[in-house]
């Protein structure tokens, strides 16, 4: 459905409405006993992460940068699943918040066991000549620089078993034109993870990257034309963009224990589209 919103957009305001898992994750204890931060879970892939990893039996810091009514949904959520849920806005751009976010999370749970890096910021743009320079900059601060600053925070409190995952795209193998900063700072990401894989082996941290598709989510309408919109995820095999619901389980796999051979991967939700 043709649609536009303000950047960074709102959940309430989408049509139809993306689906979290909230009325359809079970969890079954996969995560009792851990302590998770995930960058973005106002909304999106970062709420329904949140969701489930709740329902697996962690505990939640929520970073996001302004969506108040968004986030509390996403602690309500978090809190009804029996967890606790700690919420924090400020922008991942900057180094020092990311190190904060991070203090938080160790002051209030005892620990840090799971970083999920999914905050991400995007603007489509017809030429390069197009893109502000500032504009690339925010984008790669806010994509790219911020898994950096969080996972050098994080690793210090980080045990045997713990689990580092960034969220990166399939448009870091197949980058539309549009989206060139976008697509550079997924394929960062990929490439992060894959170097922090051998980096944190020998201290049996693992780092892996989730591969999204088109995943219907407040990011689509506020920074895509309407007609973008309105066919958006229709190219897919799948014909349609996936829920943020269908994407929380590669998470779930990749911060459990269930997955604790499973570094350096990075692990396709394309709707059928192939990634290298």
């Amino acid at each position: 459905m043709a649609q536009q919103q303000t950047p960074p957009g709102s959940t309430e305001a989408m049509e139809p409405r993306p689906d979290h898992g909230e009325h359809s994750y079970r969890g079954s204890g996969r995560l009792a006993g851990k302590a998770a931060v995930i960058t973005g879970a106002d909304s999106g892939i970062g709420r329904a992460v949140a969701i489930a990893f709740a329902r697996e039996g962690a505990d939640v810091l929520v970073a996001y940068q302004n969506e108040h009514p968004d986030a509390e949904q996403t602690r309500r959520w978090i809190v009804d699943a029996g967890r606790t849920a700690v919420v924090m806005s400020g922008d991942v751009a900057d180094p020092a918040h990311c190190r904060d976010i991070v203090a938080r999370a160790v002051e209030e749970f005892g620990q840090l066991d799971v970083l999920v890096s999914n905050a991400a910021f995007q603007m489509t743009h017809d030429s390069i000549e197009d893109v502000p320079d500032e504009e690339w900059d925010h984008t790669l601060a806010v994509n790219l620089s911020a898994f950096f600053h969080l996972t050098k925070a994080a690793v210090p409190h980080l045990r045997a078993g713990a689990s580092i995952i960034g969220s990166t795209s399939v448009n870091s193998d197949a980058p539309p034109p549009k989206l060139l900063a976008y697509n550079a700072t997924k394929a960062g990401i990929a490439n992060m993870a894959a170097s922090l894989a051998q980096m944190l082996g020998p201290r049996g941290i693992r780092a892996n990257s989730v591969a999204p598709g088109p995943i219907w989510t407040p990011l689509i309408p506020s920074t895509m034309t309407e007609d973008d919109v309105e066919n958006f995820g229709g190219g897919v095999p799948l014909g349609r963009p996936g829920q943020p619901a269908e994407v929380a389980p590669a998470y779930v796999l990749l911060a459990s224990d269930e997955g604790s051979y499973v570094s350096g991967a990075r692990i396709p939700v394309t709707g059928g589209t192939p990634i290298l």
